[in-house]
């Protein structure tokens, strides 16, 4: 065990996790309960918004599978990741005041509250809540694996001691705290995340004797590693681009990003948060996978791809130092992994269970079910992550993916295609859900692309021509 870097590491944590219960003693109990609990209150400034987004979306597979993927395939992969850049900004540009507005008039609390209210059927409810359990439990377990992965390459600790931890620490915090001291801890780790990227892809460089010796290392071992095809040319230029639509324009469908496009205070912070947003992404996901390619020449022959960082952390920096700065990309898990749960838990308690199960509910009743659920999910997570795979980044692009087929022309058609309807939007979910499914299992690369963009081209054809074709019939 290194025992000061694991001091310093659990420290961070500690403080992280005591700032998440004293939100929980702030919560407003003046308002609902299931708006404040999920939706901070709707009273995000800017700063807080953008940093909620980024921890949110930058997740295990950001700061541990991406770059533990850019040590095999090199700055092929460094190219692809920079497509992330433009998520917070197209979130924000296309659902943006159109849909706050109109979620609050709807007095949405989650993207299923929305759907519901916008085409009225319990069978748009019940399709999207079925979709989001069922994509989001991998990604939950990507983020669980992530945590153990980093916990055990810094303490030495077994892999399973290492994720037993993690998981204890996130689930008391959010299932006290709920989105409140889940935006709180945001604002703090996505400041931990910018230093500790910058510090560590510095130290690198210095360790590596400078850019362009480690380019000339990466060229002798394979001069693949530094064009933008990877090291066994698989990285097509159809491939490549189609990340576009996976890790770029498409995160506008993903549930846990469009919650947080509801909850800001006003135009100002929208505004902000559209700035900072996109420059934090820039700066860490560029920096990340740098960090993972330029890893390669000062610790080659790493096995489990997803140990990377922690590995070349402890290698270049300091003990004290480097428990510090690996407290960003478990900052960023940490942040991700409660939104899900939240999410999920939101799913199943508000748009289920409230919905169409139990109406009158008392408000303590929902808060011990909330909370219950909440925990309930993590340690399912928890018996999934126990047998990991070697790269978890596979795992949350197959989230990622489904959640997009399934969600983005209902959403963003409902926000602005009047004519869009509940045949629409069923027709969207199920052929992008089972298409995208089918895909993924016999062919995964139709015409060299990711299979996101076939299956979001059919979800569309099959959301507008139901929408024209069925307006007139009953369900």
């Amino acid at each position: 065990m290194n025992l000061v870097a694991s001091i310093t590491l659990f420290s961070s944590v500690a403080v992280i996790f005591l700032i998440g219960l004293l939100a929980s003693r702030t919560t407003n109990t003046s308002a609902s309960f299931m708006e404040d609990y999920y939706l901070g209150g709707r009273s995000l400034g800017g700063f807080v918004l953008a940093m909620t987004m980024t921890a949110t979306y930058g997740s295990a597979s950001s700061f541990i599978g991406g770059p533990g993927v850019a040590y095999n395939e090199g700055l092929g992969w460094v190219l692809l990741s920079v497509i992330q850049v433009s998520t917070g900004y197209f979130t924000l540009m296309i659902l943006g005041k159109r849909f706050a507005i109109t979620a609050k008039k709807f007095k949405a609390i989650t993207m299923v509250d929305f759907l519901k209210e916008r085409y009225q059927s319990k069978w748009v409810v019940l399709l999207s809540s079925f979709s989001i359990i069922v994509f989001l439990f991998s990604a939950m377990a990507a983020q669980w694996i992530g945590g153990g992965r980093l916990i055990e390459s810094i303490t030495g600790l077994s892999y399973h001691s290492a994720l037993l931890i993690f998981v204890l620490t996130v689930l008391i915090y959010v299932t006290f705290g709920g989105f409140r001291a889940v935006t709180l801890t945001d604002s703090i780790q996505g400041t931990i995340m910018i230093i500790g990227t910058v510090i560590l892809l510095a130290s690198i460089i210095i360790a590596g004797g400078g850019i362009s010796s480690i380019m000339a290392d990466l060229r002798a071992e394979n001069p693949n590693l530094i064009t933008p095809y990877g090291a066994d040319g698989s990285l097509s230029p159809q491939y490549v681009s189609s990340f576009w639509i996976l890790v770029g324009v498409g995160i506008v469908a993903l549930p846990q990003i469009v919650v947080r496009a509801m909850s800001y205070k006003n135009t100002k912070s929208f505004h902000r948060a559209l700035i900072i947003g996109t420059i934090v992404v820039g700066v860490i996901m560029l920096n990340m996978h740098l960090i993972g390619v330029f890893a390669r020449p000062i610790l080659p022959g790493v096995e489990v791809a997803d140990t990377v960082i922690p590995l070349i952390a402890l290698e270049v920096l300091p003990a004290w130092l480097a428990g510090i700065v690996l407290a960003a990309p478990l900052a960023a898990i940490m942040s991700t992994v409660d939104s899900l749960l939240l999410l999920v838990s939101s799913t199943i308690v508000k748009d289920v269970y409230l919905n169409y199960i139990q109406p009158t509910a008392s408000k303590k009743k929902v808060r011990t079910l909330s909370m219950t659920i909440t925990a309930i999910l993590g340690l399912i997570v928890y018996l999934i992550a126990i047998n990991p795979p070697d790269l978890i980044i596979w795992l949350n692009l197959y989230t990622i993916g489904g959640l997009e087929a399934a969600f983005i022309w209902p959403v963003v058609m409902g926000i602005y295609w009047k004519k869009g309807n509940k045949y629409g939007a069923i027709a969207a979910i199920i052929t992008g859900f089972s298409s995208y499914i089918l895909f993924q299992a016999f062919y995964p690369e139709p015409f060299g692309m990711h299979s996101v963009v076939s299956s979001i081209a059919i979800s569309l054809i099959a959301y507008v021509g139901a929408s024209l074709s069925l307006r007139n019939k009953v369900l």
